[in-house]
């Protein structure tokens, strides 16, 4: 017996949207979907989200480069523990990444503040 073939997705969506979504969040891997995947306005739209979240991640990261040069110039007591601090943002950078992923694979968006407001914004 031949198993029953899955429906079509609905029109407009992907048939490999879940790859799409978690793609949209890797990193420079967003523009695998935000190339790939033009006619399904869902994956378009998290691969915009996570464009947006990269550059935002980029901006953070230079800016905390640039903060903890500052400071390590400065005092080194203080330069040393923003070291320290700083690799926190990143994680979470990468715990909100991971509830990106989840959230879309899902069927849903995950809504970051200052950050999601700029998606709709956003014209690739």
């Amino acid at each position: 017996m031949s198993q029953p073939v899955p429906p079509p997705p609905p029109s407009g969506a992907s048939s490999n949207r879940s790859l799409m979504t978690a793609l949209s969040y890797l990193w420079i891997l967003f523009l695998v979907p935000l190339l790939v995947e033009k006619d399904d306005k869902e994956v378009q739209w998290h691969a915009k989200h996570g464009m947006v979240l990269t550059i935002a991640e980029i901006v953070v990261s230079v800016a905390l480069f640039i903060i903890n040069t500052v400071l390590s110039a400065a005092t080194a007591g203080l330069g040393c523990i923003f070291a320290l601090l700083s690799p926190l943002v990143f994680v979470a950078f990468l715990v909100v990444r991971i509830l990106c992923i989840v959230k879309g694979i899902n069927g849903e968006r995950f809504n970051i503040p200052g950050i999601t407001q700029y998606v709709d914004r956003v014209n690739v």
